[in-house]
């Protein structure tokens, strides 16, 4: 029979299915992530406060059940088997501002919130430090998880503290910044095992009507001013928004462009000497320069989409197939409409391996991947 849980917090609710009775619908992961891609949950549970999501977390882990949190499901790509366990669809809410001093403002948010919904909101109370990340899609939680980025910001430079619900260890604490060991779309929370479940990450943000300098060519052109000026907050995170929906990159229902994980390949991090093979590569192509952006410590970062139109996957690639590179960026896998999770992955193993092939670069994904591998 289909069952519903509910245990003494109405915000908590299990849903199972048992293989000995006849057959029940059952969550379908595609309709809880950006890409709509994804088959059934084991068993599903919706967690609207923080005591829900521990306990729900508690018990799967005290059942030896696997765990899979989601929240906008925008940085995961699902296996079309579903998920082998308890799914946790994070949506717990809360947003306070404490005045931290000397002009600065602890914004403190729940691993729930509508990421863009945050961004807005530190805008409107004046506060600098988050525009450059506006349109991102997805939740809250899961900004230190992946050290979200964008236009010169990362949420490594502004995030004070994130607290966390520690499985091994069965307490809540604060880990704060430097603990977090935020790399480049990384942290402890996504390299390490899955020991952490971020409940709530507080942002240390500045009252002031300007942003930090202007880093980024693109961005500086859309606001017209030079590089390394600033702009009114506002003003940055309208020209993000408008250059992020040229791109496909802000959710839109009537645009099948945006039924992505957004960019799926992070940007390579490479020696000097790996970027001169690059360049040998671009050269015998006849590809032109090749942009790239100093990484610290003599490594050079080079952009995912400038490599992967450079090897032959132009916008738009694999129509009409069921998957296919947008159509606006080069960087975005799409579900054309009646994709499988196994459509996806084979058009991006065909890029990695023809970036390979081209300039001996391997592509690393960006989302999460669940049941999955490339």
């Amino acid at each position: 029979m289909n069952e519903v849980f509910r245990g003494g917090d109405p915000s908590y609710s299990a849903v199972t299915s048992r293989g000995d009775d006849p057959p029940y619908p059952q969550v379908v992961l595609a309709d809880y992530t950006t890409l709509g891609l994804g088959g059934p949950a084991k068993t599903f549970v919706s967690a609207d406060t923080e005591q829900a999501l521990v306990r729900a977390v508690r018990s799967a882990d005290r059942a030896g059940e696997p765990v899979l949190l989601i929240g906008g499901g925008s940085n995961l790509v699902v296996a079309d088997a579903g998920f082998p366990g308890t799914v946790i669809h994070v949506n717990t809410r809360g947003l306070t501002f404490i005045d931290a001093g000397d002009g600065a403002v602890n914004v403190t948010v729940a691993a729930g919130a509508d990421w863009d919904d945050v961004v807005a909101a530190t805008v409107g109370e004046g506060l600098a430090g988050l525009e450059p990340l506006s349109g991102i899609p997805g939740r809250a939680g899961a900004t230190p998880i992946q050290n979200v980025g964008a236009y010169g910001r990362e949420v490594a430079e502004v995030i004070t503290g994130v607290r966390v619900y520690d499985r091994q260890e069965d307490q809540i604490l604060i880990i704060q910044n430097r603990g977090c060991q935020f790399s480049y779309r990384s942290s402890l929370f996504k390299s390490g095992p899955p020991r952490y479940v971020v409940l709530d990450v507080t942002f240390r943000l500045l009252r002031q009507s300007l942003s930090a300098p202007v880093k980024y060519a693109e961005l500086a052109s859309e606001l017209g001013v030079e590089m390394g000026e600033r702009a009114e907050v506002g003003e940055v995170r309208a020209a993000v928004i408008k250059i992020r929906s040229r791109k496909g990159m802000v959710l839109n229902p009537g645009d099948p462009d945006t039924r992505s994980a957004g960019s799926f390949f992070t940007n390579p991090v490479i020696s000097a000497g790996e970027f001169a093979g690059v360049e040998t590569a671009a050269a015998a192509r006849e590809a032109g320069q090749v942009p790239r952006y100093p990484a610290g410590g003599g490594l050079v970062k080079v952009p995912a989409a400038w490599l992967i139109e450079h090897s032959g996957f132009a916008k738009g690639y694999g129509a009409p197939g069921p998957a296919r590179v947008s159509s606006k960026h080069t960087l975005a896998l799409v579900n054309a409409g009646e994709a499988k999770t196994a459509d996806l992955l084979a058009l991006a193993r065909e890029i990695v391996a023809g970036v390979q092939a081209a300039y001996g670069v391997t592509l690393t994904p960006e989302p999460i991947l669940i049941g999955v591998t490339l």
